[in-house]
């Protein structure tokens, strides 16, 4: 019985270790020139393009509010990150989960107390993030053991911009 106390109060104090991490994206166009040629509608988050990345340490509970201004659904999915208990976060739109319809907004629920490392955050309805709604999710290991081990972390994503939205690209190609 004593055994089994402890494992619960160890248990308990390891999750008042746990941050709530609250994070808000205002998601909508912007009106965009990579090329310095082309200006098109492009996809970001609180009017930033490319959306910044996303810290956390393992354990914590982010909570990542998507507010929807766009003209068509949302869905957001947490690339390579397990997902137990929240399989209907899980995918593409009309599969495991419902989009986000215009003018709407929803509260992903995302643990992290069994990965560490760098993943990504990506829209999963149509071509979304492929024009700009994505942003790298970074999950720092509790265990700062290997902070000597090297000089510095450098957080490098690339993205391919073409001439046209994808959307319309995608809209030609069918």
């Amino acid at each position: 019985m004593l055994a089994c106390t402890l494992l619960i109060l160890f248990a308990g104090g390891l999750q008042a270790l746990a941050v709530r991490v609250q994070v808000t994206w205002d998601i909508g166009y912007l009106n965009i020139s990579r090329d310095g040629l082309s200006t098109w509608r492009a996809i970001g988050a609180n009017g930033q393009l490319p959306i910044p990345p996303i810290y956390v340490t393992q354990g914590d509970v982010l909570e990542l509010t998507a507010i929807n201004h766009l003209d068509m659904p949302v869905t957001l999915h947490a690339h390579g990150l397990f997902q137990r208990n929240s399989t209907y976060y899980d995918g593409p739109a009309l599969i495991t989960e419902c989009g986000i319809p215009p003018g709407s907004q929803f509260t992903y629920i995302i643990e992290t107390r069994d990965q560490s490392g760098t993943y990504w955050v990506h829209s999963h309805y149509r071509m979304e993030g492929i024009d700009g709604l994505r942003t790298a999710l970074v999950i720092l290991d509790q265990d700062m053991s290997l902070l000597d081990e090297y000089d510095e972390d450098v957080l490098l994503t690339l993205e391919d911009w073409g001439q046209e939205p994808n959307n319309d690209l995608m809209e030609r190609l069918q």
